[in-house]
């Protein structure tokens, strides 16, 4: 699977607001504190780049999580200082869409102003702000409120689904690459988080443009500082396997029966499950003792567990048979 630089890509069907590139009378109020977000995905042999809110001086930043999934390195640049930080993530909300960065050596950043989004009302105007084409150069979108606690189902290409409630809906263009910046009120404080989202993350029957609203990413936030993970909120390092997974595929036949489990497309050398001996075309049938038939179940056994804990793994090979192996969680890329 790649997703190259196209992963800066796609509401679907999100643009009726003129996207601004001219002039914005609150243009320089509204980009302080948004940063510029890019990332490399080395498993998948490509390269995304999103948007960025910071959040404290120390250099906290806030941003979609589908920005920053599978990324092996993160690099944020601040555009009125020209600075480029790398970055790790302190954690993240799969279902939520929200991450949260920590750059290494930063401090005295400018920050966002952040609003109030239970104040939001139909009509009202608002400005989003990005990193549009991930050119690396920000612009603005002007537009107004045009639904609230909106929900829509996406879909990506590994075979994953969620849905994503309680949205604001914009008609302010959203662009690829806006994904993760704010979508600004008039007072220039940030109401939401622009969700544009990457290629392979598909909105099903999406019209404007949506945010999350900032309220419940401050809350998501505050969450992963103090460390609080549940089963939606991954705190720390990722675990990981190794393996991905052929999203076509969601079981086989054993003995004439159909039983669920999901095919293996490759397996990164030198992983975990390369060195249990996993391999391509064997069908991966329980993690951790849990049935699995789907990307998004893989990816909810593992969001649990941290890197070194040892999970069990059974599989079926079409030539040796079933077989199940004890492996310790090496530290991968975010889900």
């Amino acid at each position: 699977m790649k997703r190259a630089a196209a992963l800066l890509l796609t509401l679907a069907a999100v643009g009726f607001g003129a996207h601004a590139a001219s002039a914005h009378p609150s243009r320089v109020a509204v980009q302080t504190g948004v940063a510029i977000v890019n990332t490399n995905l080395a498993y998948e042999n490509g390269a995304a780049a999103g948007t960025g809110m910071v959040l404290t001086s120390n250099g906290e930043v806030l941003t979609n999580n589908h920005v920053i999934r599978g990324a092996t390195t993160i690099k944020v640049t601040i555009p009125q200082t020209h600075r480029t930080y790398v970055a790790r993530v302190l954690g993240y909300d799969v279902n939520a869409d929200v991450a949260l960065l920590q750059l290494k050596n930063a401090s005295g950043l400018a920050t966002v102003s952040i609003g109030d989004s239970s104040k939001l009302s139909l009509g009202q105007s608002v400005t989003a702000v990005g990193n549009a084409g991930g050119a690396g150069a920000l612009t603005v979108a002007t537009g107004k409120v045009t639904g609230l606690h909106k929900t829509i189902t996406v879909s990506d290409d590994q075979g994953g689904s969620a849905v994503l409630g309680d949205l604001v809906e914009t008609d302010a263009s959203l662009q690829p690459g806006d994904s993760g910046g704010p979508l600004v009120d008039g007072s220039g404080r940030v109401v939401g988080m622009d969700s544009a989202a990457s290629a392979g993350f598909y909105f099903q029957g999406a019209g404007d443009g949506y945010a999350i609203p900032i309220d419940r990413v401050v809350a998501l936030a505050k969450q992963i500082v103090a460390g609080r993970s549940s089963a939606q909120v991954h705190v720390g390092g990722t675990a990981f396997l190794g393996i991905g997974i052929d999203p076509n595929t969601s079981g086989y036949f054993n003995g004439g029966s159909y039983q669920p489990g999901l095919i293996i497309s490759n397996v990164v050398p030198g992983s975990p499950a390369d060195r249990a001996g996993l391999r391509p075309g064997v069908v991966v049938t329980a993690i951790a003792g849990k049935p699995v038939a789907s990307q998004n179940a893989v990816v909810a056994l593992l969001i649990v567990h941290h890197p070194g804990d040892r999970v069990t793994v059974r599989w079926v090979d079409a030539e040796t048979g079933t077989h199940t192996s004890s492996l310790r969680l090496a530290s991968g890329p975010p889900q």
